[in-house]
């Protein structure tokens, strides 16, 4: 069983047909899928789900804290379901595949509290940018 699979039960999350094949589509390390990938992929395995139940799905998982949001590049949202090991992203800038990356570091502990500005800081979103090996091989071509 997967890791959000296990999590979302753990919830007493009611577990439908539908819910589990959305679940199961974002199981893995590094994924970060948009809606509509996520539609596509359950269709596969579950052919009647609808686009709204995909959609409302990832919207109780994102809800619930299970699945994170991801917007790095004003793209369509990815949605993550790496949401309890604190990690950044690191994105090609152009394709735009997405890698979670864990750098050494708090990146709260770095801004200085003069940079703070009164905040109460809880949070920090740091996105790496770079050019994946794939349109690096092709832009040397």
């Amino acid at each position: 069983m997967s890791d959000l699979l296990e999590r979302l039960r753990g919830r007493g999350w009611r577990m439908t047909a539908q819910r589990r094949v959305v679940a199961e589509v974002l199981d893995g390390d590094h994924v970060h899928l948009t809606a509509d990938e996520v539609h596509s992929r359950a269709v596969e395995r579950l052919p009647e789900i609808s686009r709204a139940t995909v959609y409302n799905t990832l919207g109780e998982m994102v809800t619930l804290g299970e699945v994170i949001e991801v917007a790095t590049d004003g793209r369509a949202k990815r949605y993550d379901p790496n949401a309890h090991r604190p990690h950044q992203h690191l994105v090609c800038a152009h394709c735009g595949a997405i890698r979670d990356v864990h750098p050494a570091g708090d990146p709260l502990a770095a801004l200085p509290d003069s940079e703070r500005f009164g905040f109460m800081v809880s949070g920090a979103e740091v996105t790496y940018r770079g050019i994946c090996p794939s349109c690096a091989t092709s832009a040397a071509a």
